[in-house]
């Protein structure tokens, strides 16, 4: 849950309880919320920017207005008092003009660059930390969208500044312009709104094509990912042509969504040029045929048609923001999407501590009517027979699914009322799935800024990884690829190990750790995981097949059809057939 502190989103992880909704208030979407959130964060720098943006659009249009007065009153005059006096005029007019856009450019820039990390830290906390969120997106697109999405769902500040500044332009010279000739102003007043309705309309086909074009490029980023991380396994399958087919296919369809992007974005720039070429030369020729009638100045001739062309300025302003618009528009949909996506799991307030884990009758998918105590000290062994019942464990230990019947207690509260910052401080589990973060290996098996290089050796040791921390093998600060990719799959889930073992919490639940290594390391790494957990309120729960690791439990639990189907030590369980058909294949 997200609580607003002085405009900045910040999680409390569930501690404060959510109030009911009011169903006869009507709540705006995410992306509404999103945007007046952002908005409200930077409305200092937000204001700032448009008020000097605002300045240098008043100075642009008095530039033709200044030049016209120039000319009637120190030109035809020939004083040279007027003439000293217009050049110092237009000194400062362009002064005020340079300064007004150089520092409203700077005030924005930095709301940019505050508001779009601070949108990436939000994605990123709602993703890694807590619970979770539930989303069908994959790692590619959530990368793709905390990344160019906030960037561009940020840029909306910007195009608020100068939508401000366009329209205080407009006004500005559409004034001028009535006091000049009241035709030329009115022209102005009925054409510009017409002109700038006229091209929003096309918004909405920029922003689903906007849209569509983000969604496939999201995809392919996704499928690029995905062949990334398993390109090893890939290859020794042989599955390296369907990937890249899958890819090429991806990034095909990405392809054409960009070039109906950019099509559209064509059409609706020319839209706005041709029409406002076509309202300058009009303004312009009428003003040129009023001047022959003498019905204004040489000078306020000047004046109109340097506003005429100044009025491109703002127009064209308005039409590409509204163009820019529809894509920030679709990438700050994107953002508030993950924002507001649901946690994976509800987190409590209790403060969890130390002790037995039990389960009391519980019922969810994988599991029917378990009962099962994990004592501290323990090390336990499960023993599945459906992949459904290893991740209901699994999940039901990390906290990430309630159960429909029944409940999972940790010294005696249920897991479901803990609060998830405090609960990982006791419960560790760590996922089959290896994911290894740093540029080496030292950086990817630090856990607490205390560690030191023997800490890390003995985990290691216990892991049976000791080779790579030997000078032969690189050392603790051996360069590592992205996810550990220049390690074999075998040493890479080795090193997990390690860094799940140099956490160091008082339970810690193993998913499969050895199914990428042989057999002789296997067994070192029972013997030595059995000894480094060797405490009095240290437990391990392993959720595994691994006859080398289940003969070094104290306990060895049997699931069979998602119900308990025994409890004991190893080689009991073995004169069970179907235990022995399990961990015996």
């Amino acid at each position: 849950m997200a609580q607003a502190t002085d405009g900045y989103v910040v999680e409390d992880h569930g501690r404060t309880p959510p109030r009911s909704p009011d169903p006869g208030i009507a709540r705006p979407s995410p992306t509404r919320h999103l945007i007046r959130a952002m908005v409200h964060r930077q409305r200092r720098h937000t204001a700032l920017s448009a008020a000097f943006w605002s300045l240098h659009q008043v100075c642009e249009a008095l530039v033709p207005v200044a030049i016209g007065l120039v000319i009637d009153h120190a030109v035809s005059t020939g004083s040279g008092g007027a003439m000293v006096w217009s050049l110092l005029g237009i000194f400062g007019l362009f002064t005020a003009l340079t300064m007004g856009w150089r520092t409203g450019y700077w005030f924005i820039c930095k709301a940019l660059l505050e508001e779009s990390h601070l949108l990436r830290m939000q994605i990123v906390r709602r993703v890694v930390t807590g619970r979770g969120i539930r989303t069908n997106r994959q790692s590619g697109e959530l990368l793709s969208i905390s990344t160019s999405d906030t960037h561009a769902a940020a840029q909306l500040l910007e195009l608020g500044s100068r939508s401000v500044a366009a329209l205080v332009g407009l006004v500005v010279s559409t004034v001028v312009l009535l006091r000049i000739d009241w035709l030329l102003g009115i022209g102005l007043v009925v054409g510009v709104p017409v002109l700038i309705l006229g091209l929003n309309a096309l918004g909405p086909l920029v922003e689903r094509r906007t849209s569509m074009q983000q969604q496939a490029l999201g995809q392919a980023a996704a499928t690029a990912s995905d062949l990334l991380t398993g390109l090893r396994p890939l290859r020794g399958f042989g599955g390296i042509d369907e990937a890249t087919r899958r890819y090429h296919t991806a990034s095909r369809v990405s392809l054409r969504a960009n070039i109906g992007a950019v099509r559209a974005g064509a059409t609706f720039i020319s839209a706005s040029t041709f029409t406002t070429s076509l309202l300058i030369a009009v303004v312009a020729a009428l003003s040129g045929w009023f001047a022959l009638q003498e019905r204004i100045t040489i000078g306020e001739l000047i004046m109109v048609v340097g506003l005429a062309t100044f009025i491109t300025d703002p127009v064209l302003n308005l039409a590409d923001c509204v163009f820019r618009l529809a894509t920030a528009r679709a990438s700050a949909k994107r953002v508030a999407e993950i924002l507001a996506a649901p946690e994976g799991s509800t987190s409590g307030t209790r403060t969890a501590l130390a002790g037995a884990i039990r389960l009391d009758q519980v019922h969810t998918p994988g599991l029917a009517e378990v009962s099962l105590t994990i004592e501290p000290s323990e090390l336990l062994g499960i023993v599945t027979t459906e992949i459904a019942a290893a991740d209901a464990v699994t999940e039901l230990l990390a906290g990430t699914r309630r159960p429909e019947r029944g409940e999972v207690t940790l010294a005696g509260t249920a897991i479901a009322d803990l609060d998830v910052v405090s609960s990982r401080r006791i419960v560790l589990v760590e996922p089959h799935t290896v994911d290894l973060f740093g540029s080496t290996l030292r950086e990817a098996l630090r856990t607490d800024d205390g560690q030191d290089e023997t800490a890390m050796g003995k985990a290691m040791a216990a892991a049976a990884i000791a080779e790579l921390h030997g000078d032969d093998g690189g050392g603790l600060d051996r360069e590592l690829l992205d996810h550990g990719l220049n390690l074999s799959g075998g040493q890479r889930q080795r090193v997990a190990l390690s860094r799940a073992l140099l956490a160091d919490r008082p339970v810690t639940v193993l998913r499969d750790p050895t199914t990428a290594v042989d057999a002789v390391t296997e067994h070192s790494i029972a013997e030595g995981l059995r000894a480094y957990r060797a405490n009095d309120t240290r437990t391990t729960v392993l959720i595994t097949a691994s006859a080398p690791l289940l003969a070094r439990c104290d306990r060895v639990v049997f699931l069979h059809d998602s119900r308990l189907a025994g409890i004991g030590q190893h080689r009991e369980l073995l004169q069970d057939p179907a235990y022995a058909e399990v961990v015996l294949r």
